[in-house]
């Protein structure tokens, strides 16, 4: 066994607990960590010098040595190794914040800074990997978000027809309302708003395959005259939206975009207008971005404390009526994604190989681990620019019979609060929204 092999042979020894561990070491050696009951989970290590750089680095190195297939699961797949180190090195909880120092929070906002021509590059190389790859494991409306487990035993397609439902009875849209949804990916929501909540949906992409397949959605749907999409960045909007939604956008915005993404939402919102902003956060204070994820799945990705986003919504004079925390919801989409990925892993490999096939099954299993585990969960902020913009009490959202979140004919139930006026919104001098680039008229 060589030096960093005899490293890691003490770590482990220190640190596993909870089951029994067996490592097999590049020069044949294998060694047993943990309790002694029950059948060993199995790993081997093929080359010393991959160890070392997984002690070097192992939020980095780990889930490379798996891509490359320097650390093989003997037994069974990568995530009972996860979970049996998360559960003994982690506990219930992250690790200690990292990046409170001062250089270390100045590298990460230099590093989080997203003008247009970035933000459209780390946008491609996750979401513009092809619609193929994709259907292989989102439901049939491609919500590339968490869903919303309203009920035991929900399926995922039940699950984030419920998120979809949950996130309507939120926005309290009336018929005939303009929406905004800033980051439509592949179109579902915007489709699904624009036939049951009776709404005129415009969402906004910078991936070119999710806006393709968002235009075809809508027109196969018979609603492309009310859910109409265009590749542009939010940032160039310049108009008035009676409601905004955004699903899974912001994590991709940076620290450095926070004040000028919710002074853009206050800028396109009807003075009588709804925010709904759904994103993954972090119940701790500020860290960092994991580097495996980083490099490999969403570049510039930065996933905020809520006190990193708060400051920004008072600084703009927007009210927050609602914060609702979603948790574990996510752990278990990711769980079905990962099953449903693996049982087409054959066919991900024709589309990539199997190099990818294992670097995504290592971000979708630790990405689980993260949220059952760790300090992840999904915020979704109400936002206003008047208090009065929904109603005073919450029953709103929750007075239904919940199975018809997920019936495939149910409608967004909402119950009147004051007479509002359902045209379009526009600024004082603004053209005709179909007449402008960028509204929900337009043609994209």
């Amino acid at each position: 066994m060589g030096f960093y092999g005899r490293q890691l042979d003490r770590f482990l020894g220190r640190n596993i607990r909870s089951a029994h561990l067996q490592v097999r070491f590049p020069d044949g050696h294998t060694r047993d960590y943990g309790t002694s009951s029950g059948p060993a989970l199995s790993v081997g290590l093929t080359d010393e010098r991959w160890i070392g750089r997984i002690l070097r680095n192992p939020d980095l190195r780990f889930g490379e040595a798996y891509m490359e297939g320097a650390l093989v699961p003997e037994d069974a797949g990568i995530y009972p190794l996860l979970d049996l180190l998360w559960r003994d090195l982690y506990g219930t909880g992250e690790r200690p914040v990292a990046g409170t120092s001062p250089m270390r929070r100045l590298r990460r906002a230099l590093k989080r800074a997203h003008p247009p021509a970035r933000a459209r590059r780390n946008v491609a190389h996750h979401y513009d990997l092809g619609n193929d790859l994709y259907r292989l494991f989102l439901d049939e409306n491609m919500q590339y978000s968490c869903a919303y487990f309203a009920e035991p035993g929900m399926s995922l397609d039940e699950a984030q027809t419920a998120k979809m439902r949950h996130i309507a009875r939120k926005l309290f849209i009336e018929p005939g309302q303009r929406v905004l949804d800033i980051g439509s990916g592949w179109g579902g929501l915007a489709v699904d708003l624009a036939r049951h909540a009776d709404a005129e949906v415009f969402g906004v992409t910078l991936s070119t395959e999710q806006f393709a397949s968002a235009r075809e959605r809508a027109a196969e749907a018979g609603l492309g005259d009310r859910a109409r999409f265009e590749l542009t960045d939010y940032r160039s909007l310049d108009e008035t939206f009676d409601r905004i939604v955004s699903v899974g956008m912001l994590e991709h915005v940076g620290i450095n975009g926070y004040g000028e993404f919710f002074a853009q939402v206050r800028r396109l919102l009807a003075e009588d207008g709804v925010a709904l902003i759904h994103t993954i956060g972090r119940t701790g204070p500020p860290a960092t971005t994991n580097p495996f994820i980083d490099k490999y799945i969403f570049p510039g990705g930065y996933i905020p404390a809520l006190s990193e986003l708060v400051p920004h919504i008072e600084a703009q004079g927007l009210y927050l009526l609602d914060a609702e925390i979603l948790r574990l919801h996510y752990a278990d989409t990711l769980r079905a994604w990962r099953e449903r990925f693996l049982a087409n892993a054959d066919r991900a490999a024709e589309l990539h190989d199997e190099r990818f096939v294992r670097m995504w099954d290592f971000y979708l299993a630790s990405s689980e681990l993260s949220f059952r585990y760790g300090e992840h969960v999904v915020f979704q902020l109400q936002l206003a620019r008047r208090q009065d913009a929904v109603p005073v009490v919450r029953d709103y959202l929750y007075s239904h019979d919940r199975r018809t979140d997920f019936a495939a004919g149910a409608s967004p139930k909402r119950r009147p609060m004051r007479a509002k006026s359902a045209h379009a919104h526009t600024k004082k001098g603004a053209k005709p929204a179909s007449r402008r680039s960028g509204s929900g008229k337009a043609s994209a």
